[in-house]
Protein backbone atom coordinates (compact mmCIF):
# COMPACT_ATOMS: atom_id res chain seq x y z
CA UNK A 1 0.00 0.00 0.00
CA UNK A 2 1.50 3.29 -1.18
CA UNK A 3 0.35 6.63 0.19
CA UNK A 4 1.06 9.95 -1.49
CA UNK A 5 0.24 13.45 -0.29
CA UNK A 6 -0.21 16.03 -3.07
CA UNK A 7 -0.28 19.67 -1.95
CA UNK A 8 -1.50 22.46 -4.22
CA UNK A 9 -0.94 26.04 -3.09
CA UNK A 10 -2.66 29.19 -4.31
CA UNK A 11 -2.64 32.78 -3.09
CA UNK A 12 -5.63 32.25 -0.77
CA UNK A 13 -5.66 28.61 0.30
CA UNK A 14 -3.87 25.27 0.17
CA UNK A 15 -5.46 22.00 -1.02
CA UNK A 16 -4.32 18.61 0.30
CA UNK A 17 -5.06 15.38 -1.57
CA UNK A 18 -4.23 12.05 0.04
CA UNK A 19 -3.83 9.17 -2.44
CA UNK A 20 -3.83 5.49 -1.52
CA UNK A 21 -2.45 3.35 -4.36
CA UNK A 22 -3.23 6.24 -6.72
CA UNK A 23 -6.85 6.60 -5.59
CA UNK A 24 -8.05 9.80 -3.91
CA UNK A 25 -9.21 9.01 -0.35
CA UNK A 26 -9.03 12.38 1.41
CA UNK A 27 -9.30 15.98 0.27
CA UNK A 28 -8.85 18.93 2.61
CA UNK A 29 -8.62 22.67 2.18
CA UNK A 30 -6.67 25.09 4.39
CA UNK A 31 -8.31 28.49 4.00
CA UNK A 32 -6.61 31.59 5.36
CA UNK A 33 -10.02 32.97 6.32
CA UNK A 34 -10.76 30.05 8.68
CA UNK A 35 -10.10 31.46 12.16
CA UNK A 36 -11.98 28.72 14.01
CA UNK A 37 -10.18 25.45 13.31
CA UNK A 38 -10.45 22.36 15.47
CA UNK A 39 -7.76 22.58 18.18
CA UNK A 40 -7.57 26.40 18.37
CA UNK A 41 -7.65 27.80 21.93
CA UNK A 42 -9.44 31.09 22.73
CA UNK A 43 -9.66 33.32 25.76
CA UNK A 44 -13.44 33.84 25.68
CA UNK A 45 -16.26 35.53 27.55
CA UNK A 46 -19.30 33.73 28.94
CA UNK A 47 -22.33 35.39 27.35
CA UNK A 48 -24.98 33.62 29.42
CA UNK A 49 -25.64 30.30 31.13
CA UNK A 50 -28.84 28.46 30.15
CA UNK A 51 -29.85 26.08 32.96
CA UNK A 52 -32.57 24.51 30.80
CA UNK A 53 -29.90 23.22 28.38
CA UNK A 54 -27.32 22.86 31.15
CA UNK A 55 -25.00 24.76 28.84
CA UNK A 56 -23.59 28.22 28.23
CA UNK A 57 -23.33 30.40 25.15
CA UNK A 58 -19.82 31.79 24.86
CA UNK A 59 -18.46 34.72 22.84
CA UNK A 60 -15.34 33.53 21.00
CA UNK A 61 -15.44 36.29 18.38
CA UNK A 62 -17.54 34.37 15.84
CA UNK A 63 -20.78 35.89 14.49
CA UNK A 64 -22.73 33.25 16.45
CA UNK A 65 -21.98 32.32 20.04
CA UNK A 66 -20.15 29.05 20.68
CA UNK A 67 -21.96 26.29 22.58
CA UNK A 68 -20.42 24.91 25.78
CA UNK A 69 -22.25 22.03 27.47
CA UNK A 70 -21.73 21.19 31.14
CA UNK A 71 -20.24 17.80 30.22
CA UNK A 72 -17.57 19.60 28.14
CA UNK A 73 -16.37 21.72 31.06
CA UNK A 74 -14.08 19.07 32.51
CA UNK A 75 -13.78 18.26 36.24
CA UNK A 76 -10.88 20.71 36.76
CA UNK A 77 -12.88 23.79 35.68
CA UNK A 78 -12.41 25.67 39.03
CA UNK A 79 -8.61 25.22 38.75
CA UNK A 80 -8.66 26.44 35.12
CA UNK A 81 -10.75 29.51 36.03
CA UNK A 82 -8.44 30.39 38.92
CA UNK A 83 -5.31 29.90 36.76
CA UNK A 84 -6.74 31.98 33.87
CA UNK A 85 -7.68 34.84 36.17
CA UNK A 86 -4.30 34.95 37.94
CA UNK A 87 -2.30 34.73 34.69
CA UNK A 88 -4.49 37.33 32.91
CA UNK A 89 -4.03 39.84 35.76
CA UNK A 90 -0.26 39.25 35.88
CA UNK A 91 -0.29 37.79 39.40
CA UNK A 92 1.03 34.41 38.27
CA UNK A 93 4.27 34.23 36.27
CA UNK A 94 5.00 30.51 36.69
CA UNK A 95 3.06 28.58 34.05
CA UNK A 96 4.44 25.13 34.91
CA UNK A 97 1.53 24.15 37.29
CA UNK A 98 4.17 22.54 39.52
CA UNK A 99 3.32 24.66 42.56
CA UNK A 100 -0.19 25.65 41.51
CA UNK A 101 -2.80 24.57 44.11
CA UNK A 102 -5.68 22.74 42.41
CA UNK A 103 -9.28 23.45 43.39
CA UNK A 104 -11.92 20.83 44.17
CA UNK A 105 -13.40 19.12 41.07
CA UNK A 106 -16.90 20.10 39.97
CA UNK A 107 -19.81 17.67 40.43
CA UNK A 108 -20.20 15.57 37.27
CA UNK A 109 -24.01 15.89 37.51
CA UNK A 110 -24.07 19.55 38.56
CA UNK A 111 -25.69 22.62 37.02
CA UNK A 112 -24.03 25.11 34.67
CA UNK A 113 -25.40 28.04 36.69
CA UNK A 114 -23.45 26.88 39.76
CA UNK A 115 -20.02 27.05 38.07
CA UNK A 116 -20.19 29.75 35.37
CA UNK A 117 -21.42 33.34 35.40
CA UNK A 118 -22.00 35.95 32.69
CA UNK A 119 -18.94 38.00 31.60
CA UNK A 120 -16.55 35.48 33.15
CA UNK A 121 -13.30 34.87 31.21
CA UNK A 122 -12.50 31.28 30.31
CA UNK A 123 -9.98 29.36 28.18
CA UNK A 124 -11.85 27.19 25.65
CA UNK A 125 -10.87 24.98 22.73
CA UNK A 126 -12.68 24.46 19.42
CA UNK A 127 -13.84 20.84 19.11
CA UNK A 128 -16.27 21.37 16.22
CA UNK A 129 -16.00 24.09 13.59
CA UNK A 130 -18.99 26.31 12.69
CA UNK A 131 -21.29 24.25 10.46
CA UNK A 132 -24.32 25.58 8.57
CA UNK A 133 -26.33 27.83 10.93
CA UNK A 134 -24.51 26.75 14.10
CA UNK A 135 -21.62 28.41 15.89
CA UNK A 136 -18.53 26.44 17.00
CA UNK A 137 -18.76 23.69 19.64
CA UNK A 138 -16.18 24.19 22.38
CA UNK A 139 -14.70 22.52 25.44
CA UNK A 140 -12.81 23.84 28.43
CA UNK A 141 -10.89 20.55 28.76
CA UNK A 142 -7.78 21.73 26.94
CA UNK A 143 -5.38 19.45 25.09
CA UNK A 144 -2.36 20.20 22.89
CA UNK A 145 -1.62 17.52 20.30
CA UNK A 146 1.90 16.50 19.36
CA UNK A 147 3.31 13.81 17.11
CA UNK A 148 3.50 11.04 19.72
CA UNK A 149 1.60 12.42 22.71
CA UNK A 150 -1.19 14.82 23.63
CA UNK A 151 -0.57 17.17 26.58
CA UNK A 152 -3.56 17.70 28.92
CA UNK A 153 -3.15 20.57 31.44
CA UNK A 154 -4.84 20.30 34.86
CA UNK A 155 -4.82 16.51 34.82
CA UNK A 156 -2.84 13.66 36.36
CA UNK A 157 -3.98 10.85 34.08
CA UNK A 158 -1.78 8.89 31.66
CA UNK A 159 -3.76 7.16 28.91
CA UNK A 160 -2.50 4.88 26.14
CA UNK A 161 -4.13 4.59 22.72
CA UNK A 162 -6.48 1.61 22.53
CA UNK A 163 -5.16 0.83 19.06
CA UNK A 164 -1.88 -0.32 20.65
CA UNK A 165 -2.77 -3.97 21.29
CA UNK A 166 0.32 -5.32 23.06
CA UNK A 167 -0.01 -5.18 26.85
CA UNK A 168 3.79 -5.21 27.22
CA UNK A 169 4.11 -2.18 24.93
CA UNK A 170 1.33 -0.35 26.78
CA UNK A 171 3.07 -0.97 30.10
CA UNK A 172 6.43 0.13 28.64
CA UNK A 173 5.00 3.38 27.28
CA UNK A 174 3.14 4.11 30.49
CA UNK A 175 6.33 3.63 32.50
CA UNK A 176 8.37 5.86 30.17
CA UNK A 177 5.79 8.64 30.00
CA UNK A 178 5.28 8.58 33.77
CA UNK A 179 8.98 9.23 34.26
CA UNK A 180 8.95 12.43 32.15
CA UNK A 181 5.48 13.89 32.79
CA UNK A 182 5.61 17.20 34.72
CA UNK A 183 3.37 17.76 37.74
CA UNK A 184 -0.06 19.20 36.92
CA UNK A 185 -0.23 17.71 33.42
CA UNK A 186 -1.73 14.54 32.01
CA UNK A 187 -0.59 12.68 28.88
CA UNK A 188 -2.41 10.75 26.17
CA UNK A 189 -0.03 8.49 24.25
CA UNK A 190 -0.90 8.27 20.53
CA UNK A 191 -0.78 5.13 18.38
CA UNK A 192 2.33 6.28 16.45
CA UNK A 193 4.32 6.26 19.72
CA UNK A 194 4.45 2.46 19.57
CA UNK A 195 8.08 1.35 19.69
CA UNK A 196 9.47 4.85 20.26
CA UNK A 197 12.26 5.63 22.73
CA UNK A 198 11.97 7.93 25.72
CA UNK A 199 14.15 10.60 24.06
CA UNK A 200 11.69 10.96 21.17
CA UNK A 201 8.72 11.16 23.55
CA UNK A 202 10.50 13.72 25.73
CA UNK A 203 11.39 15.89 22.72
CA UNK A 204 7.72 15.92 21.73
CA UNK A 205 6.71 16.76 25.31
CA UNK A 206 9.14 19.69 25.55
CA UNK A 207 7.77 21.08 22.29
CA UNK A 208 4.21 20.92 23.67
CA UNK A 209 5.25 22.54 26.97
CA UNK A 210 6.83 25.38 24.96
CA UNK A 211 3.53 25.91 23.14
CA UNK A 212 1.67 25.94 26.48
CA UNK A 213 4.09 28.53 27.89
CA UNK A 214 3.82 30.70 24.77
CA UNK A 215 0.02 30.61 25.08
CA UNK A 216 0.09 31.58 28.76
CA UNK A 217 2.37 34.54 28.02
CA UNK A 218 -0.28 35.95 25.66
CA UNK A 219 -3.04 35.93 28.30
CA UNK A 220 -1.85 39.02 30.18
CA UNK A 221 -2.33 41.35 27.20
CA UNK A 222 -4.91 39.40 25.21
CA UNK A 223 -8.17 40.98 24.15
CA UNK A 224 -11.23 39.02 25.31
CA UNK A 225 -12.28 37.19 23.15
CA UNK A 226 -9.25 36.30 20.99
CA UNK A 227 -7.24 33.31 19.80
CA UNK A 228 -4.26 32.57 22.07
CA UNK A 229 -3.12 29.24 20.62
CA UNK A 230 -3.59 28.28 16.98
CA UNK A 231 -3.42 24.76 15.62
CA UNK A 232 -0.27 24.35 13.52
CA UNK A 233 -0.67 24.88 9.77
CA UNK A 234 -2.76 22.27 7.99
CA UNK A 235 0.22 20.65 6.25
CA UNK A 236 2.04 20.01 9.51
CA UNK A 237 -1.08 18.97 11.45
CA UNK A 238 -2.06 16.55 8.69
CA UNK A 239 1.39 15.00 8.61
CA UNK A 240 1.43 14.87 12.41
CA UNK A 241 -1.81 12.86 12.42
CA UNK A 242 -1.49 10.57 9.39
CA UNK A 243 2.21 10.28 8.50
CA UNK A 244 3.66 6.77 8.76
CA UNK A 245 6.07 4.39 7.00
CA UNK A 246 3.59 3.66 4.19
CA UNK A 247 4.08 7.17 2.74
CA UNK A 248 6.11 6.98 -0.45
CA UNK A 249 6.05 10.62 -1.58
CA UNK A 250 4.90 14.14 -0.74
CA UNK A 251 4.67 16.52 -3.71
CA UNK A 252 4.38 20.29 -3.15
CA UNK A 253 4.07 22.99 -5.81
CA UNK A 254 5.06 25.94 -3.60
CA UNK A 255 8.72 26.50 -2.65
CA UNK A 256 8.08 28.13 0.74
CA UNK A 257 5.68 25.36 1.77
CA UNK A 258 8.10 22.76 0.43
CA UNK A 259 10.85 23.87 2.82
CA UNK A 260 8.40 24.04 5.75
CA UNK A 261 7.21 20.48 5.13
CA UNK A 262 10.74 19.20 4.49
CA UNK A 263 11.86 20.64 7.84
CA UNK A 264 8.87 19.12 9.64
CA UNK A 265 9.36 15.66 8.09
CA UNK A 266 13.07 15.88 8.90
CA UNK A 267 12.06 16.49 12.51
CA UNK A 268 9.49 13.69 12.87
CA UNK A 269 11.01 11.09 10.51
CA UNK A 270 14.57 11.96 9.38
CA UNK A 271 14.88 8.83 7.23
CA UNK A 272 11.84 9.95 5.17
CA UNK A 273 13.04 13.47 4.35
CA UNK A 274 13.88 12.50 0.76
CA UNK A 275 10.25 11.69 -0.12
CA UNK A 276 9.33 15.42 0.02
CA UNK A 277 9.63 16.73 -3.54
CA UNK A 278 9.13 20.18 -5.08
CA UNK A 279 6.84 19.97 -8.13
CA UNK A 280 7.89 22.40 -10.89
CA UNK A 281 6.32 21.10 -14.13
CA UNK A 282 4.05 23.26 -16.30
CA UNK A 283 1.07 20.91 -15.98
CA UNK A 284 -0.97 21.80 -12.84
CA UNK A 285 -0.09 19.43 -9.99
CA UNK A 286 -3.64 18.10 -9.44
CA UNK A 287 -3.98 17.40 -13.15
CA UNK A 288 -0.63 15.62 -13.32
CA UNK A 289 -1.61 13.16 -10.56
CA UNK A 290 -5.13 12.60 -11.91
CA UNK A 291 -6.77 14.32 -8.94
CA UNK A 292 -8.92 16.74 -10.96
CA UNK A 293 -10.39 13.79 -12.86
CA UNK A 294 -11.14 11.92 -9.63
CA UNK A 295 -12.74 15.00 -8.04
CA UNK A 296 -15.04 15.46 -11.06
CA UNK A 297 -16.17 11.81 -10.92
CA UNK A 298 -16.36 11.40 -7.13
CA UNK A 299 -18.36 14.34 -5.78
CA UNK A 300 -21.60 14.21 -7.74
CA UNK A 301 -24.95 12.79 -6.66
CA UNK A 302 -24.20 9.63 -8.69
CA UNK A 303 -20.89 7.84 -8.13
CA UNK A 304 -19.84 5.18 -10.66
CA UNK A 305 -18.05 2.06 -9.44
CA UNK A 306 -16.43 -0.98 -10.99
CA UNK A 307 -18.41 -3.37 -13.21
CA UNK A 308 -21.28 -0.98 -13.88
CA UNK A 309 -22.50 -0.60 -10.31
CA UNK A 310 -23.11 2.87 -8.88
CA UNK A 311 -24.11 4.79 -5.76
CA UNK A 312 -26.76 7.49 -5.33
CA UNK A 313 -25.87 9.86 -2.47
CA UNK A 314 -28.58 12.15 -1.05
CA UNK A 315 -28.02 14.77 1.66
CA UNK A 316 -30.22 16.48 4.23
CA UNK A 317 -29.26 18.68 7.19
CA UNK A 318 -29.15 15.77 9.67
CA UNK A 319 -29.07 12.63 7.52
CA UNK A 320 -27.23 11.13 4.55
CA UNK A 321 -28.75 8.32 2.51
CA UNK A 322 -26.68 6.14 0.17
CA UNK A 323 -28.42 3.78 -2.26
CA UNK A 324 -26.44 0.91 -3.81
CA UNK A 325 -27.38 -0.06 -7.37
CA UNK A 326 -26.09 -3.02 -9.37
CA UNK A 327 -26.57 -1.24 -12.72
CA UNK A 328 -26.71 -3.81 -15.53
CA UNK A 329 -25.02 -6.60 -13.58
CA UNK A 330 -28.14 -8.41 -12.40
CA UNK A 331 -27.90 -11.09 -15.10
CA UNK A 332 -24.12 -11.48 -15.19
CA UNK A 333 -23.42 -13.73 -12.18
CA UNK A 334 -24.51 -17.32 -11.52
CA UNK A 335 -27.32 -16.26 -9.22
CA UNK A 336 -28.84 -13.16 -7.65
CA UNK A 337 -27.23 -13.71 -4.25
CA UNK A 338 -23.71 -13.83 -5.74
CA UNK A 339 -24.42 -10.64 -7.71
CA UNK A 340 -25.73 -8.88 -4.60
CA UNK A 341 -22.69 -9.86 -2.52
CA UNK A 342 -20.21 -8.86 -5.24
CA UNK A 343 -21.82 -5.44 -5.79
CA UNK A 344 -22.23 -4.83 -2.05
CA UNK A 345 -18.54 -5.55 -1.36
CA UNK A 346 -17.49 -3.14 -4.14
CA UNK A 347 -19.94 -0.56 -2.75
CA UNK A 348 -18.68 -0.93 0.85
CA UNK A 349 -15.13 -0.12 -0.28
CA UNK A 350 -16.33 2.95 -2.21
CA UNK A 351 -18.60 4.12 0.64
CA UNK A 352 -15.71 4.04 3.14
CA UNK A 353 -13.73 6.16 0.68
CA UNK A 354 -16.62 8.57 0.07
CA UNK A 355 -17.18 9.20 3.79
CA UNK A 356 -13.55 10.29 4.20
CA UNK A 357 -13.39 12.12 0.91
CA UNK A 358 -16.48 14.26 1.51
CA UNK A 359 -15.97 14.27 5.30
CA UNK A 360 -19.59 13.25 5.73
CA UNK A 361 -20.84 13.26 9.31
CA UNK A 362 -23.90 12.65 11.44
CA UNK A 363 -26.14 9.70 10.60
CA UNK A 364 -25.50 7.82 7.35
CA UNK A 365 -27.99 5.17 6.20
CA UNK A 366 -26.81 2.80 3.47
CA UNK A 367 -29.34 0.78 1.50
CA UNK A 368 -27.35 -2.21 0.28
CA UNK A 369 -28.82 -4.77 -2.13
CA UNK A 370 -30.85 -7.33 -0.15
CA UNK A 371 -29.10 -10.62 0.64
CA UNK A 372 -30.83 -13.68 2.08
CA UNK A 373 -27.70 -15.35 3.46
CA UNK A 374 -26.76 -14.37 7.03
CA UNK A 375 -23.13 -15.31 6.28
CA UNK A 376 -23.07 -12.91 3.34
CA UNK A 377 -24.53 -10.10 5.46
CA UNK A 378 -21.86 -10.73 8.11
CA UNK A 379 -19.12 -10.78 5.43
CA UNK A 380 -20.36 -7.40 4.14
CA UNK A 381 -20.42 -5.93 7.65
CA UNK A 382 -16.88 -7.16 8.39
CA UNK A 383 -15.59 -5.80 5.07
CA UNK A 384 -17.10 -2.34 5.66
CA UNK A 385 -15.64 -2.26 9.17
CA UNK A 386 -12.17 -3.20 7.84
CA UNK A 387 -12.36 -0.57 5.09
CA UNK A 388 -13.17 2.13 7.65
CA UNK A 389 -10.34 1.20 10.04
CA UNK A 390 -8.09 3.96 8.67
CA UNK A 391 -10.79 6.63 9.09
CA UNK A 392 -9.55 9.09 11.73
CA UNK A 393 -13.04 10.40 12.52
CA UNK A 394 -14.83 8.61 15.35
CA UNK A 395 -17.49 6.34 13.91
CA UNK A 396 -19.79 3.46 14.76
CA UNK A 397 -21.27 0.90 12.36
CA UNK A 398 -24.38 -1.14 13.17
CA UNK A 399 -24.89 -4.62 11.63
CA UNK A 400 -27.27 -4.91 8.66
CA UNK A 401 -30.97 -4.77 9.51
CA UNK A 402 -33.58 -7.18 8.10
CA UNK A 403 -34.16 -4.67 5.31
CA UNK A 404 -30.48 -4.69 4.27
CA UNK A 405 -29.83 -1.24 5.78
CA UNK A 406 -26.57 -0.42 7.55
CA UNK A 407 -26.51 2.62 9.82
CA UNK A 408 -23.28 4.53 10.43
CA UNK A 409 -22.66 7.43 12.78
CA UNK A 410 -19.57 9.47 11.97
CA UNK A 411 -18.19 12.41 13.89
CA UNK A 412 -18.45 15.70 12.07
CA UNK A 413 -16.05 18.39 13.33
CA UNK A 414 -15.86 20.62 10.24
CA UNK A 415 -18.16 21.48 7.32
CA UNK A 416 -18.62 18.73 4.76
CA UNK A 417 -16.49 18.97 1.63
CA UNK A 418 -18.87 19.94 -1.17
CA UNK A 419 -17.47 20.41 -4.67
CA UNK A 420 -19.43 21.46 -7.72
CA UNK A 421 -19.02 18.76 -10.37
CA UNK A 422 -21.41 20.05 -13.05
CA UNK A 423 -20.60 22.50 -15.83
CA UNK A 424 -22.56 24.96 -17.94
CA UNK A 425 -24.58 23.22 -20.65
CA UNK A 426 -23.25 24.47 -24.04
CA UNK A 427 -26.60 23.41 -25.62
CA UNK A 428 -28.58 25.69 -23.29
CA UNK A 429 -26.43 28.74 -22.55
CA UNK A 430 -29.47 31.08 -22.56
CA UNK A 431 -31.19 29.34 -19.65
CA UNK A 432 -27.92 28.62 -17.86
CA UNK A 433 -28.68 24.93 -17.19
CA UNK A 434 -25.94 22.55 -16.09
CA UNK A 435 -24.85 19.05 -17.08
CA UNK A 436 -22.29 16.53 -15.87
CA UNK A 437 -18.71 17.31 -16.86
CA UNK A 438 -17.46 15.41 -19.95
CA UNK A 439 -14.81 13.79 -17.78
CA UNK A 440 -17.68 12.10 -15.92
CA UNK A 441 -19.37 10.61 -19.00
CA UNK A 442 -16.20 9.03 -20.39
CA UNK A 443 -16.23 6.18 -17.82
CA UNK A 444 -19.87 5.45 -18.81
CA UNK A 445 -18.97 5.30 -22.51
CA UNK A 446 -15.93 3.12 -21.72
CA UNK A 447 -18.03 0.72 -19.68
CA UNK A 448 -20.67 0.38 -22.43
CA UNK A 449 -17.91 -0.15 -24.98
CA UNK A 450 -16.36 -2.97 -22.93
CA UNK A 451 -19.75 -4.72 -22.75
CA UNK A 452 -20.07 -4.51 -26.55
CA UNK A 453 -16.53 -5.85 -27.08
CA UNK A 454 -17.46 -8.86 -24.92
CA UNK A 455 -20.33 -9.55 -27.34
CA UNK A 456 -17.71 -9.71 -30.13
CA UNK A 457 -18.74 -6.73 -32.22
CA UNK A 458 -16.05 -6.38 -34.90
CA UNK A 459 -16.40 -2.76 -36.00
CA UNK A 460 -18.00 -0.10 -33.85
CA UNK A 461 -18.83 3.53 -34.54
CA UNK A 462 -19.55 5.97 -31.72
CA UNK A 463 -21.71 9.00 -32.49
CA UNK A 464 -21.53 11.76 -29.91
CA UNK A 465 -21.61 15.52 -29.33
CA UNK A 466 -18.63 17.37 -30.98
CA UNK A 467 -17.24 18.42 -27.56
CA UNK A 468 -17.23 14.83 -26.29
CA UNK A 469 -15.85 13.55 -29.60
CA UNK A 470 -12.93 15.99 -29.33
CA UNK A 471 -12.36 15.00 -25.72
CA UNK A 472 -12.11 11.31 -26.73
CA UNK A 473 -9.84 11.74 -29.76
CA UNK A 474 -7.44 14.61 -29.04
CA UNK A 475 -4.02 14.30 -27.37
CA UNK A 476 -1.67 11.35 -27.04
CA UNK A 477 -2.46 8.90 -25.80
CA UNK A 478 -6.10 9.84 -26.39
CA UNK A 479 -8.95 7.95 -24.72
CA UNK A 480 -9.67 6.22 -28.04
CA UNK A 481 -6.01 5.15 -28.31
CA UNK A 482 -6.20 3.64 -24.83
CA UNK A 483 -9.26 1.64 -25.91
CA UNK A 484 -7.28 0.31 -28.87
CA UNK A 485 -4.20 -0.61 -26.79
CA UNK A 486 -6.37 -2.49 -24.30
CA UNK A 487 -8.86 -4.26 -26.60
CA UNK A 488 -6.99 -4.30 -29.95
CA UNK A 489 -10.12 -2.92 -31.64
CA UNK A 490 -10.44 0.51 -33.28
CA UNK A 491 -13.53 2.61 -32.58
CA UNK A 492 -14.61 5.21 -35.12
CA UNK A 493 -15.79 8.40 -33.39
CA UNK A 494 -18.15 10.68 -35.34
CA UNK A 495 -19.20 14.11 -34.01
CA UNK A 496 -22.91 14.86 -34.37
CA UNK A 497 -24.02 18.50 -34.13
CA UNK A 498 -27.66 17.54 -33.53
CA UNK A 499 -26.87 15.53 -30.36
CA UNK A 500 -27.33 16.98 -26.89
CA UNK A 501 -24.20 17.38 -24.80
CA UNK A 502 -24.30 13.98 -23.06
CA UNK A 503 -26.04 11.98 -25.79
CA UNK A 504 -24.17 9.13 -27.49
CA UNK A 505 -25.05 6.02 -29.54
CA UNK A 506 -23.12 3.01 -30.85
CA UNK A 507 -23.55 1.63 -34.39
CA UNK A 508 -22.42 -1.72 -35.82
CA UNK A 509 -20.53 -2.32 -39.10
CA UNK A 510 -23.80 -2.16 -41.06
CA UNK A 511 -24.65 1.25 -39.63
CA UNK A 512 -27.42 -0.17 -37.44
CA UNK A 513 -27.83 1.40 -33.99
CA UNK A 514 -26.99 -0.93 -31.10
CA UNK A 515 -29.56 -0.74 -28.31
Amino acid sequence: MDKELIIRSSSEDVDFALLKDGKLIELQKDEESNDFSVGDVFIAKIRKAVPGLNAAFVNVGYEKDAFLHYHDLGPKLPSLLKFTKRVSTGKLKDFSLKNFPFEKDIDKDGSIADVLKSNQSLLVQIVKEPISTKGPRISSELSIAGRYIVLVPFSDRISISQKIESKEEKDRLKRLVKSITPQGFGIIVRTVAEGKKVAELDKDLQNLLSRWTAMCKKLNKAHHPSKVLGEMNKASSMLRDIFNDTFTSIHVDDETLYYQIKDYVQEIAPNKESIVKLYQANVPIFEKFGIERQIKTSFGKTVSMAKGAYLIIEHTEALHVIDVNSGNRSNKANNQEDTALEVNIIAATEIARQLRLRDMGGIIVVDFIDMTSADNRQQLFNHLRDEMKDDRAKHKILPPSKFGLIQITRQRVRPEMNIKTQEENPDDIINGSEVDAPIGIVPKITHDLEQLFKKDYKKLTLNTHPFIAAFLTKGFPSTRSKWFFEHKKWVKVLPRDAYTYLEYHFFDKNGKQIK
